[in-house]
């Protein structure tokens, strides 16, 4: 595949795609006001789209990086949210 072609691996792709440390984002309220998407997430899906990649909508590319800690969004009230 081109991708791996042009950057070695998809950890190399991502890691010059998306900034770190992870973005961190604004306190909410309630886990129901967490965003589904972000415009990195969108970014992300509409260039991995363009690559060739399917399956790939903004939900989902922000699901990927929520559960890969490239993006911390836990609420207060999480356990998770002092770390």
């Amino acid at each position: 595949m081109a991708t791996a072609d042009e950057f070695g691996t998809f950890s190399d792709y991502l890691a010059s795609r998306i900034p770190r440390p992870p973005t961190r984002l604004p306190p909410v309220a309630t886990s129901g006001s967490v965003p589904a998407t972000t415009p990195e997430s969108d970014a992300l899906s509409r260039e991995l789209k363009k690559r060739g990649f399917r399956f790939v909508g903004s939900t989902i590319v922000y699901s990927f990086m929520q559960a890969t800690g490239l993006v911390d969004d836990h609420v207060p009230s999480c356990f998770r949210y002092a770390e």
